[in-house]
């Protein structure tokens, strides 16, 4: 058996709600499946699995907030699954069987005190007790087959609502199988009106929104309704006057005390605030800065989307990440992690990049092996993540284990980006909006499109030197796209 526990999706996570369970005790997993919803002070993540086996049980239900490592669920894997249930139920059985065979030897012992005689009668009253027990009624033979009834089949019972002890079992010596649960919950989910897949993150939206589940199309499991079906389902701009309606208003009266969205965003804010805190006490930063001429990559650049449909074009940022990545290959001291009071080299180019939320606070998505991407699928994969982070969809995976980050305010029409290092990581590196300035080459004065690429670093892990030699080679790695 293997424990589940609450994962760190982050150096300033403390601890997590549990939104959802995308999985049910008795279905099998594999790793890297997600398997659960939780949520951060930043956002809300998929949790993957990191075994390959059988839930076995759930041991923390949907809305509570646990800290990180506490046990979620368990986890039969394969091989100590199979393993350790025969040796649960033979022990159990063999608890109950001695349990009427202990009275029977308790029988002749007090037998033989009054004389030899009483020992024969006394063997042939053995088998009276024997003849009364199939002879009992059916809760007498049905007790022991719920006794018998396995973890798995408990917790398929409770989450179905079905009483174990008022079921007949169809199994040997009257056991109550799991088909005879599953056709009991049947029964009891066609006597209740339909209620829609939801998850709780969801109804707690669409009570807020005024939006009917059931007319909801769910895009998750087993068609189940997610956050961002209800937001796509919610009527537009006439949403938040919608309070004038009796049966919103005590939605609208909670949200009028505390705004949800504000409460989240206060939250987010309160977290980003105690790790740039801790990373400016803790972490030594010092500052590099240098002007890249991005002439011939906005050439090159014009060229290939020229020559490549919509959905294959490219954004300056793809090449700038690019470049960021293959230059953090070239100059590992700045690819990895301070712990314990050393630095550790990262396994990969593993790339942070800082997404702003549209309600506000940031999150940093990993782009795992950037340096190996091409830069069509950097460029998609980008996309996706950036997409996924503002709607709630990032994996577990996903927020962890970034070696280094990047951060790029160009769009917002920034030209320059000193940012604070993202603890455990030594470096940070920002680039600002691609702009036209004078610039000289081979003594001729001209305009040219430049960015100022800038390095955050940790001066325990590395000093200017190191830094410098990172910024020189993503100015290389630009003048040179061919490269990238």
């Amino acid at each position: 058996m293997a424990e589940f526990t609450m994962p760190s999706l982050g150096a300033d996570m403390d601890e997590g709600t549990l939104l959802e369970w995308l999985v049910q005790p008795g279905d099998p997993v594999h790793k890297g499946d997600p398997v659960a919803v939780v949520e951060t002070a930043k956002s809300t993540i998929e949790v993957e699995c990191f075994e390959t086996g059988t839930m076995a049980e759930l041991l923390v239900d949907p809305g509570a907030t646990v800290p990180v490592g506490t046990p979620l669920a368990v986890i039969g894997t394969s091989g100590e699954d199979g393993a350790r249930k025969p040796r649960k139920r033979t022990a159990r059985h063999a608890r109950k069987k001695s349990e009427p065979t202990e009275p029977a030897p308790a029988s002749p012992r007090p037998s033989p005190p009054p004389s030899a005689p009483p020992p024969s009668p006394a063997a042939e009253p053995e088998p009276m007790p024997a003849t009364p027990v199939p002879a009992a009624t059916p809760a007498t033979v049905l007790h022991p087959g719920h006794l018998e009834a396995g973890p798995l089949l408990r917790h398929l019972a409770e989450h179905s609502g079905v009483d174990l002890e008022a079921l007949r079992g169809t199994g040997p010596g009257g056991r109550v199988t799991r088909a005879d649960v599953e056709k009991a919950a049947a029964a009891r989910s066609a006597a209740r009106p339909p209620r829609a897949r939801a998850t709780p993150l969801a109804r707690r939206l669409a009570a807020e929104l005024g939006v009917d589940l059931t007319t909801v199309a769910g895009t998750g499991t087993d068609s189940a309704v997610r956050a961002a079906d209800v937001r796509q389902a919610a009527p537009g701009p006439a949403t938040p006057v919608a309070p004038p309606r009796a049966d919103a208003r005590p939605a609208v009266e909670r949200h009028a005390t505390v705004p949800p969205s504000d409460d989240r965003a206060a939250t987010m804010r309160r977290a980003i605030a105690a790790l740039m805190s801790r990373a400016n006490r803790d972490i030594p930063h010092y500052y590099l800065s240098t002007t890249v001429d991005m002439a011939a990559s906005m050439n090159w650049l014009r060229e290939h989307n020229r020559h490549s449909p919509v959905g294959e074009r490219l954004l300056p940022a793809a090449l700038l990440l690019k470049a960021a990545a293959l230059a953090a290959r070239e100059v590992p001291e700045l690819n990895g992690s301070w712990t314990d009071n050393h630095f550790t080299a990262g396994e990969g180019v593993h790339l942070g990049v800082a997404v702003s939320l549209r309600g506000g606070g940031l999150v940093a998505p990993t782009l795992r092996d950037a340096d190996a991407l091409a830069l069509p699928q950097l460029m998609a994969a980008l996309k996706d993540m950036v997409t996924r982070a503002r709607t709630g969809r990032l994996r577990g995976s996903e927020v962890s284990d970034a070696t280094i980050t990047v951060t790029n305010l160009g769009d917002q029409g920034v030209e320059s980006v000193f940012g604070v290092i993202y603890p455990p990581q030594v470096a940070l590196v920002g680039f600002g909006r691609v702009v036209d300035r004078p610039w000289a080459v081979d003594g001729l004065l001209g305009v040219r499109p430049v960015v100022t690429a800038t390095l955050s670093a940790d001066h325990r892990a590395t000093d200017g030197a190191v830094g410098a030699r990172y910024l020189t080679a993503v100015t290389r790695l630009l003048q040179n796209p061919e490269q990238l």
